[in-house]
Order: structure tokens, then C-alpha cells, then sequence
């Protein structure tokens, strides 16, 4: 009778050893485009008084469209990225805070972007529909789906993606494998994104690129680890 041969444990250890030198580069990839995306989706998104036929253009224009598309893909990519964090780090407590971090993340994007989808989608008409009838009174309607139940979808979901953040930056300062501070800017920026949708257009940029910041230095953290050597 034939018996399959079982692997063997340096068999094992080189199949995992290649599995994270493919997931490696997707992950840097991810958190790298994920970053910039953070940063882009504030710097085109259009800023005006939203109670106006401006606001109303503003709404309709594709310069609106581009830019939340943008932060959608932005956050979509994020916790594929992390996922190679939890891939790097070795240290078995780190890496349960890492994986738990993901995992929190994953929640929190999964809550957040059916917000995003209305301030695509649903504003977009309603600003069209405002020119359409020259009455800035047709935009009332933008606070109402802002406002309603997706308002605490989208809040509870950003207090995922904070507290999965915040997990990682722990992570990294305890396991000595990335630059200690790596994972502060992303936590800080993930802990004020609620805060910053009430500020102007310059440090809502200025917030984007917190996150930017904090996205490709953990990426950069994740490639040289892994090419140590």
C-alpha cells in the first residue's frame, strides 16, 4: 500500500519562506497606493459652502466623483497591506496584536464605505438635481443621508479602524522589527479622522498626508525587513 510522503518541517518552513516573499511586494504595493490615495482623495475632492449652487456643482462635478473613488480604493487597500506587518513581525505577542489590529481594520473599512458610497453616488445626483431646478433648497437632503443611519455606521467604523491602529502601533514599538515610531502617524491620523471631516481643506490635505506618511513608512519597514541579509 502506498503512503504519500509527509513534508518535511525545512519543506514546511520553505513553503511559508515563499509564500511571504509573494505576499511581501503585494503588501508594500497596497500600503504604498493606499497612502497616496489617502492623501489625493482630500487634495481633488472639491471644498465649498454646501448649502449654495456651488456646493451643488461641486457635488455634481467629477472632480467629486474621483476623489471619493479615490478614498474608497484608499481604504480597501490598507488592511491588505497590514496583513504583511502581521507577515513580518516574528514576535508571537506582537503578532496577536497585529492580527488583531487586521482584523479590527477590516471591520472598521467594511462599516465605513457605505458611507463613502453615498457621498459618491447619492450627493452626486442630488447636486445635479439641484442645478437641474436652480434651487439650492434640493442639497437639505445631503445632511439628511449624512446624517441618518450610515452616520453610525461610518462612526463606528472609524473607531474600528482607530482602535485596529493603534493595536499596530504597539505591536511595532514592542517587536523591534520596524523603526519603533513607524506605526504612530498611521494610528494618529486614523484616531482624528472623524475630528478632521470638520476642518478646512488645507489640514484635511495636511491629515491625508499624515496618514501618506504613515502608510509608506511602515511599507518601507515591511521591504527592508525583508531583504535584510
Amino acid at each position: 500500500m502506498n503512503h504519500t510522503a509527509r513534508p518535511t518541517l525545512q519543506e514546511t518552513l520553505n513553503k511559508v519562506a515563499l509564500l511571504k516573499a509573494f505576499l511581501r511586494p503585494i503588501a508594500v504595493f497596497s500600503l504604498c497606493l493606499s497612502g497616496i490615495l489617502f492623501f489625493l482623495y482630500p487634495a481633488l475632492r472639491p471644498f465649498s459652502d454646501e448649502a449654495t449652487l456651488q456646493g451643488a456643482a461641486a457635488f455634481a462635478s467629477n472632480a467629486w466623483m474621483l476623489s471619493h473613488v479615490l478614498g474608497i480604493i484608499a481604504f480597501l487597500l490598507l488592511p491588505l497591506g497590514l496583513l504583511g506587518l502581521y507577515n513580518t513581525i516574528e514576535n508571537n505577542k506582537a503578532r496577536k496584536a497585529v492580527l488583531t489590529g487586521v482584523l479590527l481594520s477590516y471591520l472598521g473599512v467594511g462599516l465605513t464605505l457605505p458611507f463613502y458610497g453615498a457621498e459618491v453616488f447619492a450627493l452626486s445626483v442630488i447636486g445635479q438635481e439641484a442645478l437641474v431646478q436652480q434651487s439650492a433648497s434640493v442639497l437639505e437632503l445631503a445632511n439628511t443621508i449624512r446624517f441618518g443611519p450610515g452616520f453610525f455606521m461610518i462612526f463606528l467604523g472609524l473607531m474600528l479602524l482607530a482602535l485596529g491602529t493603534i493595536l499596530i502601533a504597539i505591536a511595532i514599538w514592542k517587536s523591534g522589527i520596524l523603526t519603533r515610531w513607524a506605526g504612530i502617524p498611521l494610528a494618529v491620523g486614523f484616531v482624528l479622522y472623524l475630528p478632521q471631516y470638520l476642518a478646512i481643506q488645507p489640514l484635511r490635505i495636511a491629515h491625508g498626508l499624515l496618514i501618506a506618511i504613515g502608510c509608506i513608512w511602515i511599507a518601507v519597514g515591511i521591504w527592508k525587513h525583508g531583504h535584510k541579509g
